[in-house]
């Protein structure tokens, strides 16, 4: 991955289009006010209001365009508070912890972000705007993945800190009959990946026509795996425009009969991730890790030391499904023992890129991880390292191992100290009785592994 931290001139490109390179909130938000009023010039027949839930996918409502731009992109717009306690099967739970979301079932208001606005291919007049949660009174939704991040951010910018962030997420294609569409790993191949091309020619088109910056593309290492890579950009831009690439790759792959997988097993053996790389830069866009990723300057060392003093105990933000255990005990390259390495991808922290690129290709979260809160975490974790001055361990000095079964990292997650004074202990409890309610899911389910290995005792 190639990670470009200068804003990119405009030249013409459409002007919804995020600028590449580390962008700061006020920025944004003038970008924001820009393409609003470039919108309205335009018109819109339809505006698809999207708000990043806690299970990494988008809850969605449609309004009419034109009350879209006499009212909703400045006042927003009602959604039942439960679309942020909900469980994956869009079930509630009786955790008492989640009450305040499932209760009277109300209204929260979803605050599009003009700098979201991006049109959806293939629909013309059709466009989709990401939003903030807020409650009636104006008061961000804490537990919001949006709202974590966002404050993570601003405390950076505090510290004279703009993060640049890029995403890899992988993703594995299956046919009409659940196989993947390669028999066998297909990692860097050309040849191989004929049955995804079809395919892949509607999703380059796509992300063309939609202008997201894809950076590049490549077949990977599993069966029917694949990895589109967009272009490194500001925190928010970079987690929401990953998510709206895998509404889209899911889109085009329906409309060819085929499924697009984001768990973070797809098998044992395997894995699947969304590898988080992050340079710190200041307000100007000049990179401030001192440029050689053997020696890394004292910055950029104090928040690798707190990435990695963090890692373990937030486990359940990397890993927030059962599969997720899958691919940390039994994937290639699991990320398990927590130490970096420079240009080292055996190592859960990579130190990659030199001078201006210069960069943390943090490798713990999965496919199947919330962005939002797993970037927020690497920021809030990183920014208590150089609060705390740590020094940087020595490179390939294993300092802790990830929780490998979801008990033992809901523990940690729940009993140390770490992840409140990072995340708040509103998210904590929230996220980790969401992750409770998980572990009763799968605890109550009937596999037909169960069924094979009641066989065996026959």
């Amino acid at each position: 991955m190639t990670a470009l931290h200068v804003v990119v001139p405009d030249r013409g490109d459409p002007f919804w289009r995020r600028p590449a390179g580390p962008r700061t909130l006020a920025a944004r938000d003038a970008a924001g006010a820009r393409i609003r009023a470039a919108l309205a010039e335009r018109g819109a027949d339809r505006l698809t209001l999207l708000a990043p839930d806690p299970h990494a996918r988008f809850a969605a409502v449609d309004v009419d365009g034109d009350f879209a731009l006499d009212s909703v992109l400045d006042d927003g717009y009602g959604a039942c508070t439960y679309l942020y306690a909900w469980t994956v099967e869009r079930g509630t739970t009786d955790d008492p912890r989640l009450a305040r979301y499932y209760g009277a079932y109300g209204d929260l208001v979803l605050r599009p972000d003009p700098a979201t606005l991006l049109p959806r291919p293939g629909e013309d007049g059709s466009w989709y705007a990401v939003c903030d949660a807020a409650w009636p009174d104006g008061t961000p939704v804490a537990v919001a993945p949006r709202t974590v991040l966002r404050e993570r951010l601003a405390a950076a910018e505090e510290a004279g800190i703009v993060p640049s962030v890029g995403l890899e997420h992988e993703v594995t294609f299956h046919g009409i009959d659940g196989k993947p569409l390669s028999e066998h790993g297909i990692d860097y191949a050309l040849g191989g990946t004929e049955f995804l091309d079809p395919l892949l020619r509607e999703v380059r088109g796509t992300l063309r026509e939609a202008a997201l910056g894809m950076e590049s593309a490549r077949a990977e290492c599993h069966p029917g795996q694949y990895e589109i890579v967009l272009r490194h950009r500001d925190a928010l831009a970079a987690c929401d425009d990953a998510m709206l690439q895998q509404t889209l790759v899911r889109g085009a792959a329906a409309r060819h009969g085929i499924t697009a997988s984001y768990l973070a097993a797809d098998a044992t053996g395997q894995g699947s991730s969304c590898h988080v790389h992050l340079s710190l830069n200041d307000p100007a866009g000049h990179n401030l890790g001192g440029g050689d990723p053997r020696r890394p300057n004292r910055l950029l060392g104090s928040f690798l030391a707190g990435v990695l003093r963090a890692a373990a105990d937030l486990t359940v933000v990397w890993a927030p499904t059962t599969n997720a255990y899958v691919r940390l005990r039994t994937g290639d390259f699991a990320p398990t023992r927590v130490r970096w390495g420079a240009d080292d991808r055996t190592a859960a922290v990579r130190l990659a890129g030199r001078g201006p690129s210069l960069r943390l290709e943090c490798r713990f979260p999965g496919a199947d991880a919330q962005p939002h809160l797993a970037v927020a975490a690497l920021l809030a974790a990183g920014l208590s390292g150089i609060e705390d001055d740590l020094p940087a361990p020595p490179a390939g000095a294993v300092v802790d191992r990830l929780a490998t079964t979801p008990w033992e990292a809901l523990e940690r997650f729940t009993t140390a100290e770490l992840p409140a004074r990072l995340l708040g202990e509103e998210v904590v409890a929230h996220c980790a009785a969401l992750f409770r309610a998980e572990l009763d899911s799968w605890c109550d389910a009937v596999t037909d592994r169960d069924r094979r290995r009641g066989a065996l005792r026959s």
